[in-house]
């Protein structure tokens, strides 16, 4: 039996207040805090224009009044650490799916 698999979309609002549609990819935990890896969406009828616009974006997870909203990761070492669990994490996924595949 198949099953259907949907998007997790999340629409972050930016500094000037536009918003943006974003896939969830992957989210995990550390010792430092929740993280999530989004990708971009784009509307059929928009281009991408910029090369960095199909790139994944990272966020840590923060809690504010009971709701949570994203925030940029300040540490640059915390960053580098979370990004590699994402990439690892994203290769292996990307790995196992093509071994299914075939």
């Amino acid at each position: 039996m198949a099953e259907d698999f949907g998007a997790d979309i999340i629409a972050v609002i930016d500094e000037e207040g536009v918003e943006h549609q974003f896939e969830l990819i992957d989210s995990i935990e550390t010792d430092d805090g929740r993280y999530v890896a989004l990708l971009p969406v784009f509307d059929e009828s928009q281009d991408i224009v910029d090369e960095e616009d199909g790139e994944i974006v990272i966020f840590q997870v923060d809690e504010e009044n009971g709701e949570e909203t994203l925030v940029t990761i300040e540490s640059d070492d915390v960053f580098d650490s979370v990004a590699a669990i994402f990439e690892e994490r994203l290769n292996d996924l990307f790995e196992d799916t093509i071994d299914n595949n075939e």
